[in-house]
């Protein structure tokens, strides 16, 4: 069993003709429960900013538009995903299993990823002999 992950969100965008990725938070979770959490919380901390509630005060009456449907809806994509359980024992079995977990998510513009890996999983491979491949 791995005992503790390593989480990651980051925005990919596209400035100057490069792909440049934006961190926007990094957990060193110590249990699968508070990897799995974390991942949901950034999902939906992502989603409600881009995609918050007109009801909300700080908004002036009209301020906030709807897209056209032709539009990615990012946000009710990463809504999904945390309100699916059985995606979520999905990455569960996966992350327990030492493999990488990649949740995305993207629009026109912007690339939104959630990334999770046991630590326990890149120390091991951190001992494995480094492949050697003689140049000609």
């Amino acid at each position: 069993m791995h005992d503790e992950f390593l989480c990651h969100v980051t925005a990919y965008g596209v400035c100057g003709g490069q792909r440049i990725g934006v961190p926007l938070g990094t957990y060193r979770a110590p249990t699968l429960a508070l990897a799995l959490w974390w991942l949901r919380d950034r999902a939906s901390w992502i989603a409600e900013r881009l995609d918050p509630s007109p009801q909300d005060p700080a908004f002036p009456a009209g301020a906030l538009v709807p897209v056209a449907d032709t539009v990615a809806d990012v946000p009710a994509l990463l809504r999904a995903w945390c309100a699916d359980a059985g995606g979520q024992e999905l990455v569960a079995e996966e992350l327990a299993g030492g493999r990488l977990v990649r949740i995305a998510a993207s629009d026109e513009t912007t690339e939104y990823e959630l990334l999770a890996e046991s630590v326990d999983a890149l120390r091991m491979q951190r001992t494995l002999p480094a492949l050697v491949v003689p140049v000609a």
